[in-house]
């Protein structure tokens, strides 16, 4: 039987990542799409830029911000003995970052297909503007956000170039299914490259499905 150890750390490292996203993609998101402030698109470039950057690059960028002498992965060794490279944490540093644009954009269109109306009449009614987040924006945005997820997390679950320059490729250790797959075929091991590149191929369309039902969704309800 292939070992889908790789797999279940796929999994492991894609879910991480995508809630670590989560509540910093939604701060930015409803910043970027209710707020109006000088460079307001250049910081929406700047949150994006992960998703055109080529990985190997996007990687360099990790190792010179999180590395042992980088600016703060320096701070963590030398203060705290703490280390993200060539961990499965650093794998979910690389995913993270990665997966984090989709979310963000995904969000920001969200927010923004909430009808500011609905938001004003809550701040007319006597609700803060934590309340009128909570109560009127989130609810109405909620499919949007859950497709955003969906998506960065499977954008999580099929890095490659970021995480083995963060993370490395350690059998068992750090190993992902995308790194297990090139490792499987230049070992000749066919079997366990088709085992795994079926089972992400098929959750990946699962997802996509369902976001498209969501965006649908959101579409009929406005």
């Amino acid at each position: 039987m292939p070992d889908l150890t790789p797999l279940w750390l796929t999994l492991k490292v894609a879910a991480t990542a995508t809630a670590l996203s989560l509540g910093v993609a939604v701060a930015f998101a409803w910043l970027v799409a209710r707020r109006s402030f000088p460079g307001r698109e250049l910081l929406d470039a700047v949150l994006t830029l992960p998703l055109v950057l080529p990985p190997t690059v996007l990687g360099y960028y990790l190792i010179v911000v999180w590395g042992r002498n980088g600016w703060l992965g320096g701070w963590l060794y030398q203060h705290l003995g703490v280390t993200l490279m060539f961990t499965w944490q650093g794998a979910v540093l690389a995913a993270s970052v990665v997966s984090f644009p989709l979310l963000f954009k995904s969000a920001r269109a969200a927010f923004e297909g909430v009808p500011a109306e609905y938001e004003q009449a809550a701040r007319i009614l006597g609700d803060a503007e934590f309340a009128v987040f909570w109560r009127i924006t989130l609810p109405l945005a909620a499919r949007g956000l859950l497709a955003g997820v969906m998506l960065a997390f499977a954008r999580a679950m099929g890095d490659f170039g970021a995480t083995l320059m963060v993370a490395g490729n350690i059998r068992g250790r750090t190993q992902t299914a995308a790194l297990a797959v090139f490792d499987a075929v230049q070992a000749g091991d066919y079997s366990l490259a088709n085992t795994l590149v079926v089972i992400m191929s098929f959750a990946c369309v699962v997802i996509l499905v369902m976001t498209n039902k969501l965006a649908a969704r959101s579409q009929r309800g406005r």
